[in-house]
């Protein structure tokens, strides 16, 4: 990952350890605006990974832990880049359909999947922690939903 971000990073407290994100508003100012808000409301903090997919991502976001919730702000317009790509610790925004529908929610990539590039707003990158991250709960079947979820127990922005 080139170094372009302003030096914010999200930290998200796990039960195995601390997991530190570079944010990219290069690649994706209001999406990284968002989680900045949201992580300083305390809005993460005890949320869910609903869906997490072995070789694929873990999501979390959705205070409902349902992956349909959001914040009460308005969805975000779409980021994609067309240089940056889905690597391993990559911090995607997560969207339905819609590509102008991310909210809340955010997925964390275990592996490379360059499906996702140019279709996802990618806001920033793991830089501390990633085996934190591979020991999230996985879930079963397709949909990826976990029963007794792990869960984000505080997020907070670093400077």
């Amino acid at each position: 990952m080139t170094d372009t971000t302003t030096g914010k990073k999200l930290v998200l407290e796990l039960k195995d350890g601390r997991v530190v994100i570079a944010l990219r508003p290069d690649l994706a100012p209001k999406a990284v605006e968002r989680l900045e808000t949201l992580a300083n409301d305390g809005f993460y903090n005890g949320v869910k990974f609903h869906r997490v997919i072995e070789g694929f991502m873990a999501q979390s976001g959705d205070p409902t832990g349902t992956g349909t919730g959001g914040s009460s702000y308005p969805d975000l317009p779409a980021e994609f880049s067309q240089t940056a790509t889905f690597d391993r610790g990559t911090l995607g925004m997560a969207r339905t359909m819609d590509p102008n529908s991310a909210n809340s929610q955010f997925f964390i990539m275990f592996d490379r999947v360059p499906s996702l590039d140019g279709q996802y707003t990618i806001a920033g990158q793991v830089i501390e922690g990633m085996e934190h991250v591979d020991k999230i709960k996985r879930g079963s079947g397709s949909s990826g939903m976990v029963q007794n979820p792990d869960h984000i127990i505080k997020a907070y922005i670093e400077n």
